[in-house]
């Protein structure tokens, strides 16, 4: 049976009080992942064969986040949630099967919730199948009215709840299963009966139930799941749920997290057992964390591989490939697509952007590198920088295996300093450096005899 989701996006999100009139509310992000991310990926457990993204606000920005993922239709005119729908149906064939229908700025939903509820539509034979949670508190909530059989009678609105009914506290989510026999059906048949004017998918059920179709609901144990962010408190409190959840499973699988509401791992990071964490690092992307690795306190990564057995201390990086065995920080940063091999030293203050260090190399302090290859066992000294940049184009700098940079030396790129090659320190250095050579380029050293009490008199004269 093919499966077809469609994902509301289209709300205007006004409550999110952006200054950019264009940001959809979908495209605000938890970890640094849009929200409506989040609801493709749930979706994408169940492996449709289309996804749909109703778009409104903000239409392009939102097309560019999900391209690849999904189809986008453009509901033009804010009419409701039945009005988005419809302009959905645009994008799918008018064929068997089902349509799963969620809300983009459901970032809590799980794959695996979505996954039994559309096996208990299926078991079950349901025409409809609405995904509900019971609530202590249900306030504004449609209330969930069922039959004697379980199946669903009617959704209530809070304000047409009767004495009898005032009881009940299991609500909608906004997320139905619906065959598409009914869906072409009924949603033509939705009137807007309300003050907006709207064309409200509620009204769905009413009129399945109505044409004697099974209307079934699939209640969930966590209502947090099917939480709506609709302001900027409901995305952080979103976050905090997440972030718990996120941590919790990592737990659970074998990674040692010191402090579990001061760390920040995203939704798509994969790491292995025997990884220690410690406060206030933020793991973020696609990065990908192998055992025996020591990580924080205060540590910020976002699609790194990590291989075996590092330490990171108080550290920045970013779309870098790091090998095993390796001592990195602390206040290192790393960017733009660095590799680092095995055995290297990288310390205090030192930036590396698109640099290969091959195995063993130390650049313990105080060190720029950009746009470098350095081989095997080679010591870059204190300050030392690689002067990649002439104002409008980046050079490289290359370095061989086993050669000694010394302190504050500067290599004006492009240059080759070759292997075993030792650059003297206080050198700024324009030509290439043979192996085994020494280059210095560096003024000599003169000594004036008593000259500083001259200079110190002159400068009294000077302030008098």
């Amino acid at each position: 049976m093919k499966l077809n989701s469609i994902i509301l996006a289209a709300g205007k999100g006004t409550r999110m009080r952006s200054l950019d009139e264009n940001k959809s509310k979908c495209s605000f992000e938890l970890f640094h992942k849009p929200l409506i991310l989040y609801v493709l990926d749930a979706v994408n457990d169940l492996k449709p064969d289309r996804n749909v993204v109703v778009v409104g606000k903000g239409a392009e920005a939102l097309a560019k986040i999900v391209y690849g993922k999904a189809l986008t239709a453009e509901q033009k005119r804010q009419l409701g949630t039945a009005d988005a729908v419809k302009a959905g149906m645009e994008k799918l064939n008018d064929e068997p099967g089902v349509t799963v229908i969620l809300n983009g700025d459901s970032p809590l939903i799980r794959g695996e919730t979505l996954k039994k509820a559309y096996e208990f539509h299926l078991a079950n034979e349901n025409k409809i199948t609405l995904i509900t949670a019971t609530l202590n508190e249900p306030n504004s909530y449609g209330r969930i009215k069922r039959n004697e059989d379980h199946s669903v009678a009617a959704i209530i609105e809070t304000k047409d709840l009767k004495e009898d009914e005032k009881n009940l506290n299991e609500i909608n989510s906004g997320i139905y299963f619906i065959d598409n026999e009914v869906l072409y059906k009924e949603i033509d048949l939705i009137q807007p009966k309300n003050a907006q004017h709207e064309y409200y998918l509620t009204d769905i059920v009413s009129l399945a139930i109505k044409d004697h179709y099974k209307v079934g609901a699939f209640s969930i144990e966590d209502a947090k799941e099917i939480g709506g962010v609709n302001d900027r408190l409901d995305l952080l409190k979103a976050f905090e749920y997440l972030k718990i959840r996120i941590n919790t499973q990592h737990i659970l699988n074998g990674v040692s997290i010191a402090d579990i509401n001061n760390t920040y791992i995203g939704p798509d990071v994969a790491i292995s057992n025997d990884v220690e964490i410690y406060p206030n690092t933020w793991i973020l992307g696609q990065s990908v964390i192998l055992p025996n690795n020591v990580i924080g306190p205060n540590s910020y990564l976002e699609n790194v591989i990590l291989g075996e057995s590092n330490t990171i201390l108080m550290s920045h990086i970013a779309d870098t490939k790091i090998g095993y065995h390796n001592e990195i920080g602390p206040f290192t940063r790393m960017r733009g697509g660095c590799v680092i091999g095995d055995h290297c030293r990288v310390g205090n203050y030192v930036e590396l952007k698109n640099v290969t260090l091959h195995n063993g190399v130390k650049a313990a302090h105080l060190t720029y590198l950009g746009d470098a290859e350095i081989d095997d066992e080679t010591n870059i000294g204190c300050g030392v920088i690689t002067a990649n940049y002439d104002g409008a184009n980046k050079f490289h700098t290359h370095i061989g295996k086993k050669a000694f940079i010394g302190s504050n030396a500067t290599l004006i790129a492009p240059i080759d300093v070759k292997d075993e090659a030792f650059v003297a320190a206080g050198s700024t250095i324009t030509s290439n450096v043979e192996e085994r050579d020494l280059a210095i380029a560096r003024a000599r050293q003169v000594n004036k005899k008593g000259y500083a009490k001259v200079l110190v008199e002159r400068a009294k004269s000077k302030k008098e």
